[in-house]
């Protein structure tokens, strides 16, 4: 089996190439951007006499076809995007273009090569946005009201990927996942950046202090290592151009995250500080998902309780600082 993860360096990429390596008869390569060939690669470092990499700027066209010729892949997982929701304010037009014409890119290059690939395309749970109280938890039905040019990104793939199911038969699924944590994650992203200020002052590099944005907001987290095996049953079980939630089910105020990080702390009297600069022109207050459409399509469930995901999250960070 061919599979053929874009975004490979990144964050789920990294921990799906693994877990693909895990499959019998299982030949893996990864799209590779050239403006991202430097910290990133330390992820695959471990694995990377294992891959085939292919550089490759998925918003090219003939790129992404010699890409997708080369890999000649049975499955895809389409991981590559711009995916930090507040880089999506800074730079709206790219986080549109990207998102978008890589996929599209990808769509029209299997399709002009006559391949037929099972592709699972990464959406998010960010496509619900606006969300009211007795929506919760939500479920895969429910009104999509994005509060993000990200938001806005994912949804125009979810539905360009059902309408090239349509149109042309492509076997899509579409995956909207909902936050996903553990080791590796960037510190952009806040239980992350949580870690890392926490390991630094454990380290006494950085004064006692944790600069932090909307503590009120909740999010319905899954570990990394539970997500990479639920790509791969969607890759399998799934029906083609339909949604389904992926996540846990639970939800966490980043205050309740930020708590467990303090508690695991070797370090005391730490002071928290809101900083402007983490506030988001609008954020969605509550993400919880329901996720009974994919459970009972694949049988999955999370595994990893989230106290042990904040701490391999943290224990990540003292091994880097």
């Amino acid at each position: 089996m061919n599979i053929l993860i874009t975004g490979i360096t990144g964050f789920v990429g990294s921990h799906l190439a693994e877990y693909c390596l895990k499959m019998p008869d299982a030949k893996v390569y990864g799209t590779v951007f050239s403006h991202h060939l430097g910290d990133e690669m330390e992820r695959i470092k471990h694995i990377q006499d294992k891959v085939t990499l292919i550089e490759c700027n998925l918003t090219n066209r003939v790129a992404a076809a010699k890409a997708i010729f080369k890999a000649r892949p049975d499955v895809i997982f389409h991981l590559a995007a711009q995916s930090f929701v507040p880089t999506s304010w800074k730079s709206p037009e790219d986080t549109l273009f990207n998102n978008i014409f890589s996929e599209l890119n990808i769509f029209e290059s299997v399709r002009e090569l006559e391949m037929n690939p099972v592709i699972v395309i990464a959406c998010s749970s960010e496509e619900y946005g606006l969300i009211a109280e007795n929506e919760l938890p939500i479920k895969e039905s429910n009104p999509l009201r994005p509060l993000s040019p990200y938001a806005v990104s994912k949804i125009t793939q979810e539905m360009l990927a059902f309408q090239y199911h349509q149109s042309y038969g492509l076997k899509t699924v579409l995956t909207r996942f909902f936050n996903i944590e553990g080791p590796g994650r960037g510190q952009d992203f806040v239980a992350s950046n949580f870690a890392k200020q926490i390991a630094e002052i454990e380290k006494g590099k950085k004064e006692p202090t944790v600069f932090v944005g909307n503590l009120e907001a909740k999010r319905d987290f899954t570990d990394v290592r539970d997500t990479v095996r639920a790509y791969w049953l969607a890759s399998e079980r799934c029906a083609y151009g339909t949604p389904y939630n992926i996540c846990s089910g639970k939800a966490w105020t980043m205050q309740e995250v930020l708590n467990i990080l303090m508690k695991l702390s070797t370090a005391k009297n730490i002071e928290v500080r809101q900083d402007a600069e983490r506030m988001r022109p609008s954020d969605v207050p509550v993400l919880l998902g329901d996720n009974t459409k994919f459970r009972e399509t694949t049988g999955w469930n999370s595994e990893i309780p989230f106290e042990k995901t904040m701490e391999d999250l943290l224990n990540y960070w003292r091994e880097r600082v």
